[in-house]
């Protein structure tokens, strides 16, 4: 790919979402630890100090990407939720299906659970304080939509609901920082069978851990 000379908003723009893009299809082969400026820039078809001109670090890109797939993860949220939950349903029964769709939806994207995770050890480091202040803004805004959306379908959770959404997304990004293991450790549950019962798949722990957080999240009967 390669770009002539930006000279209005559109084709800056343009720019700003090959890097994005860019960025996205870099995490879809290496984890976000792996993703550099130096090889961004060359996929994108631009010399490093044009990148910077956009995004002031890669940390910066990644941050932005991360804003980019929660608000289209929230979209999809959306129609899964609507479609999967009975209104009609008792609350321990909704929270159960409330459990399962937020569980196979995360998990079902670990480029974004591992973006989350990543948040305060990595993607915040490098980054100017105009930078992390829109970042946690724009995070904020998220938080609030996907509150008022796990109580439309749940309306037990109450005052506890913006907690409950920050902890599963916590937990996910906690958990994809671990899971899959790295191929060391497979090799040593494959040598020893009394380890395999810490061998888990990123959807059955966070299974667990959103239902245990969802039990926890319920008001007492």
């Amino acid at each position: 790919m390669t770009f002539q000379r930006a000279r209005s908003e559109e084709q800056r723009e343009i720019r700003r979402r090959a890097i994005l893009d860019t960025a996205a299809a870099m995490l879809d082969e290496m984890p976000v630890t792996e993703v550099s400026l130096n090889e961004l820039s060359r996929r994108v078809g631009l010399a490093k100090s044009n990148v910077v001109r956009y995004f002031e670090t890669r940390e910066a890109v990644l941050l932005e990407l991360l804003t980019r797939f929660l608000r289209e993860w929230l979209a999809v949220l959306a129609g899964e939720l609507a479609a999967g939950i009975d209104p009609r349903l008792p609350a321990t029964d909704r929270a159960g299906l409330l459990t399962g769709i937020l569980t196979r939806s995360l998990a079902d994207r670990p480029v974004l659970c591992g973006l989350f995770g990543a948040q305060g050890g990595v993607l915040e480091q490098n980054v100017s304080v105009e930078v992390v202040t829109r970042h946690k803004r724009e995070s904020l805004e998220i938080l609030d939509a996907a509150t008022t959306l796990i109580r439309e379908h749940v309306p037990e959770l109450g005052d506890g609901a913006r907690a409950y959404c920050l902890q599963v997304l916590v937990l996910a990004g906690a958990l994809s920082a671990a899971l899959p293991p790295p191929a060391g450790v497979l090799a040593a549950y494959q040598a020893d069978p009394s380890l395999a019962v810490l061998h888990t798949d990123l959807h059955d722990a966070l299974h667990v851990a959103v239902t245990m957080t969802t039990l926890g999240a319920l008001p007492r009967s």
